[in-house]
């Protein structure tokens, strides 16, 4: 599958922003690089995103790693 934005929810705005994302795919799908490009104008390095994959179900904590307003965006398992 591939990224819906209408799964993505900003649920803390600050320094950094908190995202929550909920999908079927499979985590270390949603960690490739490039799955959350069509933010690259919203998203900021050093943003978190809690990733729920409810096909399994399981949970993982994603950490924006590259972005410059521009595509890929690229995140790091921030465990």
């Amino acid at each position: 599958m591939a990224f819906s934005a209408s799964n993505m929810t900003r649920t803390l705005v600050g320094g950094r922003s908190q995202w929550t994302y909920r999908s079927n795919d499979a985590i270390v799908t949603v960690a490739g690089s490039g799955y959350f490009d069509s933010l690259a104008a919203e998203i900021q390095k050093g943003d978190v995103i809690l990733v729920i994959d409810e096909a399994t179900p399981t949970v993982d904590l994603l950490v924006v790693s590259s972005t410059s307003g521009a595509t890929p965006v690229t995140t790091v398992n921030g465990t």
